[in-house]
């Protein structure tokens, strides 16, 4: 990526993009159950009302990515699984791929009956950012299509977060994608504040890569408020029963991150190179880790070919397998920690790691990022419109490309370089197609589900479940 830019005069402030409170319109939550309060960040932890909340669930994208199908869309499937995530005891879901044309009110309503939350991928096959061409992947397509997404799920009370992008940099030679991913996090936390919404999370998943997995959760924490994450979280499968606290080297993260002001969570584990026992549950939600540690998402829900399925999905039936009641057991016998657990509530922002041998963003460094294309500007006033849903042409070709940086005041972005649009890029997605369709949404490094197709950022890359499950 280096040199790859060209920096530009700053051309238009992104503050005049803010609506004002008289051009909001807000609309009343669709979630029908006081069972799930909406969730807050204070210093590095979640909480719910007063309560420090915990999440406790599981990943949830039956079919896997090859058929980029919508599970909270289809209301007969979720009523199925609501009743398993009951039995299982846990309050969260993560799912990787929505459609945001569909209507989720039922299957909201469901999971809030049942007291559980959402954690949602933003980004779709065709909808993400090009690891090979992020400048140009970043785009106003791109971008009204997960803010669309953000529309169509903000006023859920049992939304609890948003995912801006999982597993983007898996390898130190594609972390000048990281620049990228931090303006995205930065552009969705800015639309959620000018259309009104509720302050909902806004953070980054990231793959387990020991030598820049603490350099990513340092970016995504420094610079200014609008541009930090609101939680840090990663995918992590070092725990491989049988081991322990110190055998897996969850002490040690513990220990780097033991001064991380932002809440810390795995969005991905449970290793299968042996039998699952789940016994990282007890270390995951007792005193040694929830000072730092929010706990966790185990992969996944159902069973994909992979071996990580919790279910055997056949048709409408689903077969309980017995890492389920494996996890059920581990639930039960470790209830969610009372009082605040020991989080820190008054962290400082981190320092932007520098350059070196496994880091490279040198293009924008501190608290320098990709100016917001100057079309996106229109949907902080305007909304974002109708979504592309899963059958839109895609975006990784059909916008223009920032070509200049924005530099933030006083915790806002108060300047947006001038852009260069390019044909064919429109609001409605209706841009070019990408140069080949992913075949992964945003699924596990780890997956079996994975196909070979290219590699994208937000979608998720190529790996072989042959290669083991540790990704330290």
């Amino acid at each position: 990526m280096k040199g790859s830019l060209v920096i530009a005069a700053a051309s238009a402030a992104l503050a005049s993009a803010v609506a004002t409170p008289a051009q909001v319109e807000v609309r009343a939550s669709n979630s029908s159950s006081g069972s799930t309060p909406a969730v807050t960040v204070k210093g590095n932890a979640f909480f719910a009302g007063d309560e420090r909340f915990y999440i406790r669930g599981v990943d949830y994208q039956p079919g896997g990515s090859s058929e980029s199908a919508d599970p909270i869309a289809d209301v007969a499937s979720c009523k199925r699984d609501v009743a398993e995530f009951k039995k299982l005891g846990v309050n969260t879901v993560r799912v990787y791929t929505v459609d945001n044309t569909a209507n989720h009110d039922e299957c909201m309503s469901m999971l809030a009956d049942a007291g559980i939350y959402l954690a949602l991928d933003v980004n779709t096959p065709k909808y993400s950012i090009n690891r090979d061409t992020p400048a140009e992947s970043y785009n106003e397509v791109y971008l009204q299509s997960i803010f669309a997404t953000i529309d169509s799920f903000a006023n859920y009370d049992n939304t609890l977060l948003f995912f801006s992008g999982n597993e983007v940099i898996n390898s130190d030679n594609n972390t000048d994608c990281a620049p990228y991913v931090k303006a995205v996090t930065r552009d969705m936390k800015q639309y959620i504040g000018s259309r009104g919404y509720r302050k909902i999370p806004v953070g980054y998943s990231a793959a387990d890569v020991s030598s820049n997995r603490y350099d990513m959760a340092q970016y995504m924490n420094c610079g200014t408020d609008d541009q930090r994450s609101d939680f840090f979280a990663f995918n992590d499968y070092s725990w491989c029963d049988p081991s322990s606290y110190q055998q897996s080297g969850w002490n040690q993260k513990v220990d780097l991150f033991s001064n991380y002001s932002l809440p810390l969570f795995l969005s991905e584990y449970g290793c299968i190179t042996n039998e699952r026992k789940f016994e990282e549950v007890a270390a995951l939600y007792g005193d040694q880790m929830t000072p730092v540690y929010s706990g966790g998402l185990v992969y996944e829900y159902a069973e994909e070919g992979s071996g990580y399925g919790l279910v055997q999905i056949t048709g409408d039936s689903v077969t309980e397998k017995s890492d389920f009641q494996a996890l059920q057991s581990a639930l039960t016998n470790t209830p969610a920690p009372s009082g605040d657990g020991g989080y820190n509530a008054n962290g400082q922002p981190s320092e932007c790691p520098s350059e070196s041998d496994t880091w490279e963003v040198t293009d924008f460094t501190g608290q320098q990022l990709p100016a917001i294309p100057i079309k996106a500007n229109l949907y902080m006033k305007q909304g974002a419109g109708k979504g592309p849903g899963l059958t839109g042409k895609g975006s990784q070709n059909a916008g223009s490309a920032s070509t200049g940086t924005a530099t933030p005041g006083s915790g806002s972005v108060t300047a947006v370089a001038s852009n260069t649009a390019s044909g064919g890029g429109s609001s409605s997605g209706s841009g070019a197609s990408a140069s080949s369709s992913a075949s992964s949404a945003g699924q596990s490094l780890i997956g079996g589900d994975l196909g070979l197709g290219p590699v994208v950022c937000g979608a998720i890359v190529l790996f072989s479940s042959l290669f083991g499950a540790a990704l330290i």
